[in-house]
C-alpha cells in the first residue's frame, strides 16, 4: 500500500526546509554583514597607503619571500593524514559493534592501524621526523 502524503504534511516539510535554508543562510552572510556594519572606513586612504597590501591589520615589514623549512609541509601532511584516519576510526567502532562478528572486526581495525604503522615507519626511514637546522649563505 502506497503511503498517503497529505497537503498538510508537505506544508510542514516545506516550512522546515525553508527554515533551514534560511538559518543556513543566516549563518553564512551575518558574519559578513556584522564585519560590514563594525569595520572602520577610511582609515588606509588616511595614510596614503591604499595601494599596499595588508594581513591582519598591520603593516607588513621587508620581503614576503622567506625561506622556511620544508619539514613544516611534511609535518603538515602527516598531521592531515592520521587526522582524516582516526576520524575514519570514530564511524568504524560504531558500525562494529555486532557481536556476532567481533574477532573478524578487531582484525579489522588492527590491520587499518597497521597500515598506518607502516606509514610511519616509512617516513622514519626516509628521515621525515630529523629536524635539521639549515644554514643559508648570505651574501
Amino acid at each position: 500500500m502506497e503511503p498517503q502524503f497529505t497537503e498538510f504534511l508537505y506544508r510542514d516539510s516545506v516550512i522546515w526546509i525553508a527554515a533551514f535554508t534560511l538559518g543556513g543562510f543566516v549563518f553564512a552572510l551575518g558574519p559578513i554583514a556584522i564585519v560590514y556594519l563594525f569595520m572602520p572606513l577610511g582609515t588606509r586612504s588616511i595614510r596614503n597607503k591604499t595601494l599596499q597590501p595588508i594581513e591582519c591589520g598591520m603593516d607588513p615589514i621587508g620581503d614576503s619571500w622567506i625561506r622556511y623549512g620544508v619539514v613544516f609541509y611534511l609535518y603538515a601532511l602527516i598531521f592531515l593524514a592520521f587526522d582524516v584516519d582516526v576520524l575514519f576510526l570514530f564511524p568504524v567502532a560504531l558500525a562494529y559493534n555486532d557481536p556476532m562478528f567481533v574477532y573478524r572486526d578487531f582484525v579489522e581495525i588492527l590491520l587499518f592501524v597497521a597500515i598506518l604503522s607502516l606509514a610511519v615507519i616509512y617516513a622514519w626511514i626516509k628521515g621525515v621526523f630529523k629536524w635539521e637546522r639549515k644554514t643559508y649563505l648570505h651574501r
